[in-house]
């Protein structure tokens, strides 16, 4: 495996991060720009070993002691998830990339910026500044961050997404506090939404797709099937019931569930601007 590797993107605005299975990409706006860009660059060279030195107790459901940055992000996002069965591994890409903006942000002259870490975003967004985010929905939207605003934090997951998912969501996009906050929480709505024993949802071991899966030899979505609509609906029911929850509980500020062209959402502060797909 090759090392970390920083790369200019074609518009020479956003810079591209890569190391392993590690893929992010970082804006910045301000009179600091550059040696923001500089601190990311620095930071994110001993983010991947700094994860797998901790991996053993990462892949844990209690997350175990842990020294680095990201690792201790990891633990602290899924503790107010328990005694649900969930590892800090739910929280690895959004927590991976507030350890980067947390370097863009350690010097002066950052009006906004983001880190984009395989669909899990943190932002940095300055008083009298507005970001758009995209969320993952059968109709392609986006939603208004303000400065105002608690959302610091945008992540999706699903049954279709990189990581297994013990759920049938085609996408749960959250809005939370943070990103690592948000990443598992994600996860966890998306396991939530879910028609448990049907004959139409094939699973496997998750050892059997990936023999080091944090999730052991609990049973994975592989495909989904044919589904009513009565079905679909249940499921996703159960889902928005869990997210609400979260809402309450004020772990979470919102999120969009969908399955199967059908969505639901949660939280007063989801306000899904559509966009028309020939113009996006």
């Amino acid at each position: 495996m090759s090392g970390p590797q920083a790369n200019w993107l074609p518009d020479g605005r956003r810079l591209h991060l890569h190391h392993g299975p590690i893929d992010m990409i970082v804006g910045i706006e301000g009179a600091g720009r550059d040696a923001a860009f500089q601190r990311a660059v620095a930071r994110f060279g001993a983010l991947l070993d700094e994860l797998v030195a901790e991996l053993p107790r990462l892949r844990r459901p209690c997350g175990g002691p842990v020294e680095a940055e990201t690792a201790q992000r990891m633990v602290e996002a899924v503790r107010p998830f328990a005694p649900d069965f969930v590892t800090p591994m739910a929280a690895v890409a959004g927590a991976g990339a507030e350890t980067i903006l947390a370097a863009v942000l350690a010097g002066p002259g950052v009006s906004k910026g983001y880190v984009n870490n395989g669909g899990d975003v943190a932002f940095h967004i300055a008083p009298g500044e507005t970001m758009t985010a995209a969320i993952a929905s059968p109709v392609p939207g986006t939603v208004t961050l303000r400065a105002w605003d608690p959302v610091r934090g945008v992540a999706t997951s699903g049954a279709g997404g990189r990581s297994h998912s013990l759920g049938i969501a085609d996408a749960v996009t959250v809005l939370a506090q943070g990103a690592a906050t948000a990443d598992a929480a994600a996860t966890m709505i998306a396991n939530a939404v879910d028609l448990p024993g049907h004959p139409a949802i094939v699973r496997v071991p998750a050892c059997d797709l990936s023999p080091d899966s944090d999730l052991g030899e609990r049973a994975v979505t592989q495909e989904v099937g044919t589904l009513d609509v009565c079905e679909i609906a249940t499921a996703l029911e159960a889902g928005r019931g869990y997210a609400a929850r979260l809402v309450a509980r004020g772990i979470i500020q919102a999120a969009c569930l969908s399955l199967r062209g059908a969505c639901v959402t949660v939280g007063e502060t989801v306000m899904i601007e559509e966009r028309d797909p020939e113009h996006a």
